[in-house]
């Protein structure tokens, strides 16, 4: 194993940014930039040993802004959307920035964690490496309460598995749904639509949204609609129901949160992931209690990709570990509170393989 960096341009207020890139015995690596913890390249083989990276990204720190979709960004305090941007926390009420379409807090507001640069400590390791990003949210930005210590470690494995751990402590009561908002296309990145990729999700029920995706408070089981992927199912046929089904509409598609079923047995299997063509499979262990499937429905790029162009809606697909969206205004959901001197620590897996069976 070994890590390697190397400058990544510079950011609009002047701020230099680095590119990591951690790469294991039979050359597949990860690259990280130090701005936004954006996981920017995951290069793993295809079935003919080929590499190439199955995450969208930017061939400089220059392509992330204006932000476009949260490119495989570090998504913090508060990922996901809080309703009108408000909330209360421990009897204190919060006003946050509705910073999606005037309506709603979406991924930490104005300037979330995405915007941020990361302290970064790599660590070379035997059978892993690791990158430990630190920061620190003071007291009140974004409109939270408490200051708010963070520290995420990302490690890949000669096993061509990337673990991320979310780790934070606050010494006030607060909110903490830290995810990562990367954009997957097994088929490589700039290889053109998802639609063609078959999916299992080990869910058996999804969180009902309104017009603006915000959680009426329902939690519907998936049997008879569109959101029953248990079975690997092709995206495209699942997406064909994007005009007749009104839970689809309301997201141009699949961009829902779904509840992981619990074996009670630490990390659950939260998704599979399977690419015919390239023989790519990817499967996603977490022990957090939901996932956010995104089709990229509406992801339209300003900038080029590392492909040479800017992408276009469903080239790709998010995978969201979360605590569900809104989570702090339905007390019937997994909430979403930090206390005081309480330790926030989850972990998500992504394990790259060659497996092109659609067996369950």
């Amino acid at each position: 194993m070994s890590i390697s960096v190397k400058p990544f341009g510079v950011t609009p207020d002047g701020r230099e940014a680095k590119l990591y890139t951690m790469t294991n015995a039979s050359g597949a690596s990860v690259e990280i930039t130090d701005f936004g913890g954006i996981i920017r390249a995951i290069n793993v083989p295809d079935r003919d040993g080929k590499l190439a990276s199955v995450v969208l990204g930017y061939p400089s720190v220059e392509g992330y802004s204006p932000v476009t979709g949260y490119i495989g960004a570090l998504i913090g305090r508060v990922g996901n959307r809080i309703a009108n941007g408000k909330c209360t926390v421990s009897g204190q009420e919060l006003t946050l920035a509705k910073n999606e379409g005037g309506k709603t807090h979406l991924h930490g507001g104005d300037i979330g964690f995405d915007r941020k640069m990361w302290e970064v400590t790599p660590l070379e390791g035997i059978c892993n490496d690791k990158l430990i990003l630190k920061y620190t949210s003071p007291d009140g930005e974004e409109g939270y309460p408490g200051t708010l210590r963070v520290m995420v470690t990302y490690t890949f494995t000669d096993d061509n598995e990337f673990v991320i751990q979310y780790e934070a402590v606050s010494d006030k009561d607060t909110l903490c749904n830290l995810t990562n908002h990367s954009y997957f296309n097994l088929s490589g990145e700039g290889s053109g639509s998802i639609e063609d990729h078959y999916i299992r999700l080990n869910c058996d029920t999804f969180t009902v949204v309104d017009a603006d995706c915000i959680p009426t408070g329902e939690q519907r089981d998936v049997t008879g609609t569109p959101f029953d992927l248990r079975k690997f199912t092709r995206i495209g046929d699942g997406l064909k129901a994007t005009d007749t089904d009104e839970q689809m509409s309301f997201g141009k598609g699949y961009d829902h949160n779904f509840n992981i079923n619990d074996d009670e047995f630490g990390l659950n299997v939260a998704a599979e992931v399977r690419d015919l063509k390239s023989g790519r499979s990817m499967t996603v262990f977490t022990d957090m209690p939901a996932v956010q499937f995104y089709c990229a429905n509406m992801l339209n790029g300003v900038n080029p990709g590392s492909c040479g162009r800017p992408y276009t809606p469903r080239e790709g697909f998010c995978l969201e570990t979360q605590f569900a969206p809104d989570s702090i205004n339905h007390p019937e959901f997994p909430d979403s509170v930090l206390y005081a001197g309480e330790k926030y620590d989850y972990t998500t897996i992504f394990s790259f393989d060659i497996d092109d069976s659609l067996e369950d």
